[in-house]
Parts: structure tokens; sequence; C-alpha cells
């Protein structure tokens, strides 16, 4: 398995215990929906396949995970910090009509009055709201992905269209 054939859903983040259990962070938004019968963890840019024995899922973006032949703290160790991957046949297919913030990632933000900006870079879900970070000209700006400020989106051109409040944009300049 090779880092093209896979795709990236996390990494441990921590151990559990005495007996070798870990915690993977997901990273990978629809991580309920996936099957973890097999882990591949990149170690020196290799993938090395991990047999999971129990797996449970957590709400807040977490799960706790005991594999094959790791049952001390100690063979656990070496797997922080590790990115963990799934085969991209493993990859659950969404609905083509389940638009989220994320799928802004790469496209080209317009602000009515600035003209082009950037390409998105990160989007961000904060408590109240999701944040989009823009790559403009070495700079990060950064918006609130409001309804309020959304003019439009082009998801074949990959354009979304803003207007960002006054100053918001000058203060980035400066």
């Amino acid at each position: 398995m090779t880092l093209d054939q896979s795709f990236y859903i996390g990494y441990i983040s921590k151990t559990r215990g005495l007996k070798g259990e870990v915690q993977i962070f997901f990273e990978f938004e629809d991580y309920m929906d996936l099957e973890f019968d097999v882990l591949f963890v990149e170690e020196n840019k290799k993938l090395i396949p991990y047999f999971v024995d129990e797996l449970k899922l957590q709400k807040n973006s977490t799960a706790y995970a005991t594999f094959e032949d790791i049952d001390h703290i100690d063979k656990a160790q070496p797997l922080l910090r590790k990115k963990v991957y799934l085969p991209n046949e493993k990859m659950p297919v969404r609905d083509p009509d389940d638009f989220r913030y994320t799928d802004l990632i790469g496209y080209l933000v317009i602000d009515e009055h600035h003209g082009e900006l950037g390409e998105i870079t990160a989007v961000q879900e904060m408590p109240q709201q999701f944040i989009a970070t823009v790559n403009m000209d070495g700079k990060e700006l950064m918006f609130p992905l409001s309804d309020d400020l959304i003019l439009g989106i082009d998801a074949e051109e990959e354009v979304i269209e803003v207007e960002l409040p006054e100053g918001l944009v000058d203060l980035y300049r400066e």
C-alpha cells in the first residue's frame, strides 16, 4: 500500500491505559462512515498495516483502538503522532448534493469591492460559524462563511463571490 493508494483520516494522539490502547484523532469529516478492520500507519514514509482488535468511536472526532500484537503501552508508544490512512476503496461515497463549507478549500475568493483576494487554503469550524482562510499575497486573510457575506458560489469554476465588511481586507493589506 502506498500513499497515493490511500487517504488520510487522522493521527494517533495518545495512549490510554497500560494495555496498548491508543486514541485516534480524526481529521476526516465522515469518520463515522468508515470501516476499520485494518489501519495503515505512516512510518518512515511507508504505510504499515495494523489489524484492529477493537475500536470504540467517540462523538468528539476520536476513537479508542487496540491493535493485534500491541498489548502493552511500551509497544504503543512509538505510534504516537503518526498519521493514519485507509485504502482508497474504503472511501465513503458522498451524495453529490451534499455540499459542505470544507468543499470550498481551493476556491478563488472574489470580493465585490476589492476583486480577487486569493484561494481558500483552510476552513475551520468554530462554535458559532465556519471561518475561511485565504492566502492573500502571502498573508492569511480570515473571514466568516456567513450567508450575509456570501453573494454566490460557482462550483464549476470553483469561485466564491463575497462582500466582506468594510475595512476587513484593508486590515490584512497593511
